[in-house]
């Protein structure tokens, strides 16, 4: 599209925000027992301790990655690019 001058398609995208979310895990579990939780419950996730978590971008994802601490952040650092066909099969 032109009106009246160009513009760089890859100029409007990197303007583009995008929501990054972490999987730490997931569970399955009966509705009965959703509603019973209160504080202190616990949710017992598929995710053992060295288990790379999920990089998630506008819900879709992009990354694997481990969580390391900067200071007094949470941080996560990528160490692969996604399979999306896993993250599918793991839901």
């Amino acid at each position: 599209m032109k009106w009246g001058r160009q513009v760089s398609h890859k100029s409007q995208v990197n303007h583009v925000d995008v929501e990054l979310a972490v999987v730490l895990g997931r569970c399955r579990m009966p509705m009965q027992q959703l509603l019973r939780m209160g504080r202190g419950a616990v949710i017992p996730l598929d995710t053992k301790e060295s288990d790379q978590l999920w990089i998630l971008a506008n819900g879709h994802p992009i990354a694997r990655g481990e969580i390391t601490i900067q200071g007094d952040r949470l941080c996560i650092t990528v160490t692969e690019a996604a399979d999306v066909h896993e993250f599918n099969a793991a839901a």
